[in-house]
């Protein structure tokens, strides 16, 4: 089962500390403009094993379109990580959409 998490859930939950949210682009994508405090885990080399273990973090997967963040949920399932099944659905094509800030 994959989780989706809106764009308001994402805001809140960055805003409280409560999402640790893993960018699955790549590393040029991710230099152009990201999400303010998204971790930088490219799809090419991504390695479940690799991934935050904070029981008080919910992991959320971003990328352009939300398509690769369903191979990361499907590789870290894979890689025995249950806890990493929510993606932020329009990724960063919503994000920018809604005209919310981005780091560089």
């Amino acid at each position: 089962m994959v989780e989706v998490v809106t764009r308001e859930e994402l805001k809140k939950g960055l805003a409280e500390g409560s999402i640790a949210l893993i960018d699955v682009r790549e590393p040029n994508e991710f230099a152009a403009g990201h999400i303010p405090g998204a971790l930088t885990m490219p799809l090419s080399r991504f390695d479940p094993a690799q991934l935050p273990r904070d029981p008080a973090k919910r992991i959320v997967f971003n990328c352009r379109s939300g398509k690769r963040t369903l191979q990361a949920i499907e590789i870290a399932r894979l890689g025995g990580r249950r806890d990493a099944c929510a993606h932020y659905e329009g990724s960063m094509l919503d994000w920018l959409s809604a005209g919310e800030p981005v780091e560089v």
